[in-house]
């Protein structure tokens, strides 16, 4: 073939990317485009978005090639710049949410229609998600661990080197990839980001490396120390695709407890594919009566339950864009099981302030929290002040993020109301925690 588009999406790199690999192999010419869609572009992701476009069109222009920006709709804007290229094909990373899909049945469509080809491949997920099926029948996984068995015997495709070479049409109009504003919250690019990573694959194979240099070996044993900030980091780089997940689990090695965290994501993508609508409907209907509490709801938010471990997540999210996994379950659980409030509630929440905030892990880890989804105990409720005591003994989690307990004793910092020292500005708790 003379011209290929490649179509980025959540995959903003150039190592082990499938659908980039083929088409240096297939075509004379690439053109590497995405396209910024002004329905989706907004909230804390915006800037680290705008980082990662940046640092791929630096790398691609070290190999030859260029990355083109286009803004609007994405199927539109793909088959306008290829039918200018006057190319013969359009490639793309698969994915599995409803949105994805949708926009890959359209470019599809739109490509027979031009008489131009389309081909989606692999690369967002270790395992495909379609790959994997139950032997007493039906389309997916409901259950995690008998996917966990089937999932580590699977066979793996080979992890793909970067292209030496993207030879790209030289009258390409890259177009710009500066970052658009940052949604409801009124931040704006440079501001707030001080506890923010850096965007793009570079940073995120720095980080990689000084991970499974310094940490990967006792993540086993350190995961869950809510102050020992020993977890990866690395899910915002794998929400963009600025990590290939095949490669990091290559890399990973005996890290078993780690890599069994990849697989997590891989099992929530393959519910999403067969439930498209995860992010809005029970996986697993219990008829449960929410209750519509919008003070406690904003009091959640703002990180002012008066229960200093979720108030401690929740502050953290607000000011880095992320929450150390194990904070993440106790502030669902709190929102969910003690204020009844519908876990979609906090699902979108999460989704407009997280980094690392798609469909699939965040809705599919909601639901479990909430007994809606794949947990075998629906009933589940995890109380948040024996939570604090064991991963955050000594309140150093807590007096991090809420530097207005700093003056309580150790041993009242998670119940600061039976301290004899009241705390200014500081509410009693929201509900009862007995």
């Amino acid at each position: 073939m003379d011209t290929v588009v490649v179509l980025f999406n959540h995959d903003l790199r150039v190592h082990d990317h499938p659908a980039l690999a083929a088409a240096c192999a297939d075509a004379r010419q690439v053109v590497p485009v995405f396209v910024a869609d002004p329905r989706t572009a907004a909230g804390p992701r915006a800037d680290f978005l705008a980082e990662c476009l940046a640092d791929l069109r630096t790398s691609l222009r070290e190999r030859g090639g260029e990355l083109a920006v286009r803004r609007g709709d994405p199927v539109a804007e793909t088959v306008r710049l290829a039918r200018e290229l006057s190319a013969q094909a359009v490639y793309v990373s698969a994915g599995v949410d409803a949105p994805a899909r949708s926009r890959e049945r359209r470019l599809a469509e739109e490509c027979a229609r031009h008489r131009m080809g389309f081909r989606a491949f692999p690369g967002v997920t270790i395992v495909p998600p379609d790959a994997l099926r139950p032997s007493g029948g039906g389309d997916h996984y409901r259950v995690f661990t008998p996917y966990l068995r089937v999932w580590t015997r699977a066979e793996r495709r080979r992890v793909l080197d970067a292209p030496e070479k993207v030879p790209v049409p030289g009258e390409l109009d890259a177009g710009r990839a500066e970052s658009p504003p940052l949604g409801p919250y009124g931040l704006r690019k440079g501001e707030a980001r001080h506890g923010f990573p850096r965007g793009g694959e570079t940073a995120a194979r720095e980080r990689m490396a000084r991970w499974l240099k310094w940490c990967a070996e006792d993540y086993a044993e350190g995961h869950d120390d809510l102050a020992g900030n020993r977890t990866s980091r690395l899910s915002p780089y794998l929400r963009f695709g600025c990590l290939s997940p095949l490669e990091l689990e290559s890399l990973a090695g005996g890290a078993e407890a780690f890599v069994r965290q990849l697989c997590w994501r891989d099992f929530h993508h393959q519910v999403t594919l067969a439930f498209p609508r995860l992010d809005r409907d029970d996986y697993r209907p219990r008829g449960t009566r929410w209750c519509d509490d919008e003070d406690a709801v904003q009091a959640w938010k703002e990180g002012m339950t008066g229960v200093p471990i979720v108030d401690a997540g929740m502050r953290q999210l607000l000011s880095e864009g992320w929450m150390h996994n194990r904070a993440r379950m106790i502030v669902a659980s709190f929102l969910v099981k003690r204020l009844r409030v519908d876990w979609r509630v906090g699902a979108g929440h999460f989704a407009e302030l997280l980094l690392d905030g798609d469909v699939a892990s965040n809705c599919g880890n909601w639901q479990w929290v909430a007994g809606t989804g794949n947990d075998t105990r629906p009933n589940r409720i995890l109380n948040p002040l024996r939570q604090a005591r064991r991963f955050d003994p000594a309140g150093e989690y807590v007096r991090l993020h809420l530097p207005e307990l700093a003056g309580v004793p150790e041993k009242a910092v998670h119940e600061p109301w039976r301290s004899p020292f009241p705390v200014p500005g500081y509410p009693p708790p929201l509900v009862s925690l007995e």
